[in-house]
């Protein structure tokens, strides 16, 4: 009796596994469906926990090193497309 029961419960983790890889095998061609699965296995923070997680004073600093990066790039550009201008009309 035992015996059987042990059998039962390996019989359904086995179960559990085999289908478990079946359907993520079934999804390897299908990139909707391997990104829906991906995303569906995340696990959403509260706000709390955000706040415990998120260093303010550092994520502040990156914003403003992204943000003079980007205007940096974007004068980079404007003078690139000025140059390329230049050397079009000679």
């Amino acid at each position: 009796m035992k015996d059987d029961k042990q059998f039962e419960k390996d019989s359904s983790a086995t179960d559990s596994s085999a289908n478990s890889v079946d359907e993520y095998l079934q999804t390897l061609g299908n990139e909707d469906a391997r990104e829906q699965r991906y995303y569906s296995q995340e696990q959403p923070f509260s706000a709390d926990e955000m706040t415990r997680l998120v260093n303010e004073e550092r994520l502040n600093e990156l914003l403003a090193q992204s943000d003079a990066f980007l205007q940096g790039l974007s004068r980079e550009l404007k003078d690139f497309d000025e140059d390329l201008n230049n050397d079009l009309d000679k």
